[in-house]
């Protein structure tokens, strides 16, 4: 995929809170530190690194397509093998248990323990935002169903009957998992995802948040505020125009999927450069243009896109977007992650990745 040449929004903020004139205050909540601290928001990304984006249903039913009858049947219609039957129930040997549809990994062998059920049974997972649970009350009883939380295949059931330190038991079935070896090969999807982040100011972090997370290959993004000059600061703090804090976006995305470049092509869409310390309604240095980047590959392409972009005649003023070094980010409170999917209030202009990803002509 490369990157298409730049149009302007047609339509800037709306009205999205902060100090701007008739904006309403929202009541305090303490705010959440940075890693490993993280607001409790929906993940796309797990603590160990793993990609949990939801597989799609065309990618699912291809996966799907090459298990065998019996790894078919438990994990897409939440079936059961024989007890004493699975050929991983009495495995010994060190690895990692990962799903056998989507390749997650999901148990290691330092948290196997021999139950006598007739299953493979685990205390712990390897990260526990790999395995999602949900009640299941078929067959007469209630129980705690369990499945990968990338591609929600059924892998058996938790129990609180374990031994320590947590007390829990996860039945598992054979036929859901494939066994690695410690020292052998895994493929790549049971790796952690090879990620880059980067990090974007453009008014009201809400819409710009929103706007990236609609992007392919964005993994996470998460509202927060950064480069000024305290620490762990407030919303209500960074409002007062005087902590120098930006409210920023960080962007967690796949380079073999949205490029750096495409990720700006699309930042600049979605915001007006040219307006110094503000966006729209919105006034005060914390709504200001910038892109803060991790590596010095970032600094340089995103000075040369600002350089060039302030040439080609888009915009009859100068841009003023701050390209810079990322310095500290403080995740902001609870209440501003996923603001716009959580409320359905319009902020930013509408979606602007498809005309970033169209194939070049």
């Amino acid at each position: 995929m490369t990157a298409v040449s730049l149009t302007v929004a047609t339509a800037l903020l709306l009205g999205c809170g902060g100090n701007g004139d008739g904006a309403k205050e929202v009541p305090s909540v303490a705010n959440q530190q940075s890693s490993p601290k993280e607001p409790t928001k929906s993940r796309r990304l797990s603590p160990s690194g793993y990609d949990l984006r939801p597989i799609s249903e065309a990618r699912l039913k291809e996966l799907v397509a090459k298990l065998d009858p019996e790894a078919a049947r438990v994990t897409q219609r939440a079936g059961t093998e024989p007890a004493f039957c699975g050929n991983l129930t009495d495995n010994k040997k060190d690895g990692t248990y990962c799903c056998i549809v989507c390749g997650l990994p999901l148990f290691s062998s330092a948290s196997k323990f021999h139950s006598g059920t007739g299953w493979p049974s685990f205390f712990a997972p390897v990260d526990p935002e790999h395995v999602a649970t949900r009640r299941d009350e078929s067959h007469g009883m209630v129980r705690d169903e369990i499945n990968c939380a990338r591609c929600r295949a059924h892998l058996g059931h938790v129990f609180d009957d374990g031994p320590k330190p947590t007390g829990l038991r996860f039945c598992l079935n054979s036929a859901a998992l494939k066994f690695y070896e410690k020292g052998s090969s895994m493929p790549p999807e049971s790796y952690p995802a090879h990620l880059e982040t980067a990090y974007f100011a453009g008014g009201c972090f809400w819409g710009v948040e929103h706007a990236f997370q609609l992007a392919p290959g964005v993994v996470d993004a998460a509202s927060g505020y950064m480069q000024g000059s305290t620490v762990d600061p407030t919303y209500k703090d960074v409002c007062t125009d005087k902590t120098g804090h930006a409210e920023a976006v960080r962007v967690v995305f796949d380079p073999h999927v949205i490029t750096f470049a495409q990720l700006l092509d699309g930042f600049f869409r979605m915001h007006d450069p040219t307006e110094l310390n503000r966006q729209g309604p919105d006034v005060g240095t914390q709504y200001r243009s910038g892109v803060y980047c991790t590596t010095d590959a970032q600094l340089d392409a995103a000075k040369m896109f600002v350089v060039t972009l302030g040439k080609s005649g888009k915009f009859a003023d100068p841009i003023v977007t701050e390209v810079a070094r990322a310095a500290t980010f403080y995740p902001a409170e609870e209440y501003h992650q996923d603001y716009v999917v959580k409320t359905g209030r319009a902020c930013h202009t509408g979606n602007p990745w498809p005309e970033v990803l169209q194939p070049s002509k």
